[in-house]
């Protein structure tokens, strides 16, 4: 592991100077840290602004800036504007990430910088990555993939180094929370950072507000289930979030997990 780690320095000094795609989360921090510390102000680490960027973790991106001195900018994205992003198809990534890379490359270009590279790891091979498709076609660099690290591997480095996103629940964008084929709107983006920053609020930071329409379906660790099922608190959920705009709200027995809408999907309709 600590061998992976020497060879993405070596990766790293090797492209001189490069933008890093830079979210907060475990992964990006991780990999703007090791760049930071091996090129300095030559590495510019930048954040997209959205409406489909989570509240919270926004607050971290800020935090790890200022305790580390990264270079660092935010841009702002602008996948909204896109008619193929808004209408969510099980691609939906993909317009995403083509968006924020032409940005970044643009930003490359004017600032000098050799390279883009982003946080994307082993695990994200093997799963259901649009988004890296974006990537693989505008040749963006993925320094966590070409040494092998893993989400349990760069976890413990992160660790090692000190860095506060360690055990970080995994992130995603907020329209990862809207089935597929339900349009993406800041509306209903608002309503599901407010409900997560409701649950966070109260003890539950592994959480997801899935939103179905009228119905907001909340995910939270199964090991903390138990503390969740309480009349008190569901008097508490009804309250708040019908202050939202959700008519109903509903606790998801299966408890929260990573990638829940995709498992409507077949081999097919996953790249449509």
């Amino acid at each position: 592991m600590l061998h992976k780690q020497d060879c993405l320095r070596s990766i790293l000094r090797e492209l001189e100077s490069c933008i890093v795609a830079f979210s907060g989360g475990v992964d990006s921090s991780y990999l703007a840290l090791i760049a930071h510390q091996e090129l300095g102000q030559r590495a510019l680490v930048v954040t997209a602004e959205s409406p489909s960027y989570p509240s919270y973790q926004r607050n971290i991106a800020i935090e790890l800036v200022r305790r580390y001195g990264f270079r660092h900018e935010f841009i702002t994205s602008d996948e909204m504007e896109d008619a193929n992003y808004v209408r969510n198809p099980s691609n939906r990534c993909y317009f995403c990430k083509h968006d924020l890379y032409t940005k970044l490359q643009r930003l490359a270009e004017r600032g000098s910088f050799r390279y883009v590279v982003d946080g994307n790891n082993m695990d994200d091979t093997a799963d259901f990555r649009p988004g890296r498709q974006a990537g693989q076609e505008l040749q963006i660099r993925s320094p966590l993939i070409e040494v092998g690290l893993t989400k349990k591997e760069i976890r413990e480095l992160s660790r090692l180094q000190g860095l506060s996103t360690w055990n970080q629940p995994a992130s995603a964008c907020l329209s990862s929370r809207i089935p597929y084929g339900s349009p993406v709107t800041p509306e209903k983006l608002r309503m599901i950072d407010q409900g997560e920053e409701i649950m966070r609020g109260l003890g539950f930071n592994q959480c997801r507000v899935r939103h179905h329409g009228d119905v907001a379906r909340i995910e939270i660790a199964r090991e903390q289930l138990p503390q969740a099922l309480r009349i008190e608190l569901f008097d508490h959920l009804s309250r708040e979030f019908k202050k939202l705009g959700f008519r109903f709200v509903a606790l998801d027995i299966d408890g929260y997990r990573t990638g829940a809408l995709n498992e409507v999907l077949t081999p097919i309709t996953r790249f449509q």
